[in-house]
């Protein structure tokens, strides 16, 4: 899959209404922390404008989940390889990154490029406490591949950087522009004559006509990951009440889960816990309701724009994914219709203590070329942070969908954060929300549940915060 990546969304891998206990992601033991500079540059020239070490090799691991290998292995590094034939690559693919990798950074000796994603992702925060990341900005301030008169910064979308700076200074690349809504078959709905709903009463209304219908349920999300369904709950809370409401909640404002427009949101989506749900969703995970989506027994499902590419091998030719975006929820809504959680996402990373951190930043480089972006956006069926990327290219029925929408959201995107600052308190909401939808919490003991989590954590003076 993807991103806003599997990545650090399922990390927890939380099960519907159990807590689990929360291992620790800190990077390393060894560090003695604070974050860490600019990795220096060797010699540059036109061909190697960051300066890094030719004669030194390049050891790549990625995160092998939805969007697999191929792309690093058959577009990205043949890029590189091109133009800077005597680097020696070492690529790694694993589906459990911190296990793998944790140790390297303990021991002093982490690769020189990650892909930190997916269930077992290493928490960012804890990377950049610990001083463990490379700061980009020598890659984003270098000449662009495509063309050396425009800097790297001026090829991507500006948000790529901000969501991936930590106090100001950039240390993750968010790759995939993820667009989050509300998935559903067009000839499901082409053959049923159901309408996308606008209105969260033309949505519920939809909900009551597909469950009398009794061929297929509502609704469902991917209840052992409940990350899922409290994404949705936030977006509609931002679209009630504004983008403020997200910002409060990552800046650990005081009663910022307790806010009216949080809790009309929570409330919405238990009633939707308590009367569409498909049978047994709290036991699925995201690859179970997404092929039961598949199979026409279930007609909607929130997610993210890597579901296509995800789901390539088991969905019907005849498909036509699309999404639409949360309906209005009421005429005093904050934010129009068409606002969407769009985020970048996908992330990597250069440790700034590699053998040759240089050289991770070149590949960076590379993969933020028109042909590295566009080829990857091809192949994955995803859309990325490169301007233009897909000019002239023909997108499958979902990215089709998932750019439209894009487009249309504008300048109406939300988004959050504490989802990789705090990873304890995502793991604590994740957990809470599969119990309201499950109905073992009411929406004031959930709201109750993520505000003490929250207060536990800005009181915590060992915590670095973070603000927005």
């Amino acid at each position: 899959m993807t991103q806003l990546s599997r990545r650090e969304l399922l990390r927890s891998a939380v099960l519907a209404g159990v807590a689990l206990p929360v291992l620790s992601a800190c990077a390393s033991p060894v560090s003695n922390g604070g974050a860490s500079s600019a990795p220096a540059a060797g010699a540059t020239s036109a061909a190697n404008p960051l300066g890094f070490a030719a004669d030194k090799p390049l050891e790549i691991w990625v995160f092998d989940g939805g969007f697999g290998d191929g792309y690093a292995k058959d577009i990205h590094e043949p890029l590189i390889k091109a133009k800077h034939p005597t680097l020696e690559i070492k690529h790694n693919a694993t589906k459990e990154i911190a296990k793998t990798l944790q140790p390297r950074f303990a021991g002093g000796n982490p690769p020189e490029f990650i892909n930190n994603s997916g269930a077992n992702a290493m928490d960012f925060g804890a990377l950049v406490q610990d001083g463990q990341l490379a700061d980009l900005t020598p890659l984003y301030d270098a000449p662009s591949w495509d063309d050396p008169a425009v800097k790297v910064r001026d090829t991507i979308d500006p948000a790529a950087i901000a969501f991936g700076s930590y106090d100001g200074k950039p240390y993750v690349l968010n790759y995939a522009n993820t667009v989050w809504g509300i998935w559903y078959s067009q000839k499901l709905f082409d053959d049923e004559g159901w309408q996308v709903p606008k209105t969260w009463a033309e949505f519920t209304a939809l909900c009551e006509t597909i469950k009398k219908a009794g061929k297929t349920a509502p609704f469902t999300y991917a209840g052992k990951h409940p990350f899922y369904i409290y994404e949705a709950i936030l977006t509609l809370a931002a679209k009630i009440g504004g983008k403020d409401v997200l910002k409060n909640i990552d800046n650990l404002e005081d009663g910022a889960w307790k806010a009216e427009p949080v809790k009309q949101a929570a409330t919405a989506f238990a009633e939707l816990g308590a009367k569409y749900l498909l049978q047994g969703t709290a036991g699925l995970d995201h690859i179970q309701t997404q092929t039961a989506h598949n199979k026409g027994q279930v007609a909607m499902l929130p997610c993210g724009s890597w579901l296509e590419n995800e789901q390539k091998d088991s969905t019907p030719a005849d498909f036509g994914y699309a999404v639409f975006p949360l309906p209005d929820f009421g005429p005093s809504d904050a934010l129009p219709y068409g606002t969407m959680h769009i985020q970048p996402g996908e992330e990597y990373i250069v440790p700034a203590k590699s053998g040759n951190p240089r050289a991770g930043l070149e590949y960076m480089r590379a993969m933020l070329s028109k042909e590295g972006a566009g080829k990857f956006m091809e192949l994955v069926s995803t859309l990325t942070v490169v301007k233009g990327a897909g000019e002239g290219q023909t997108l499958k029925p979902g990215l089709k969908s998932a750019s439209t929408a894009l487009t249309a959201a504008g300048d109406n995107a939300v988004w959050f954060l504490f989802r990789k600052w705090y990873v304890d308190m995502h793991d604590e909401v994740a957990a809470a929300s599969g119990q309201l939808m499950s109905g073992k919490l009411t929406v004031d003991e959930w709201m109750e549940r993520a505000q003490k989590k929250a207060d536990s954590i800005k009181s915590d003076s060992s915590v670095k915060k973070f603000t927005r």
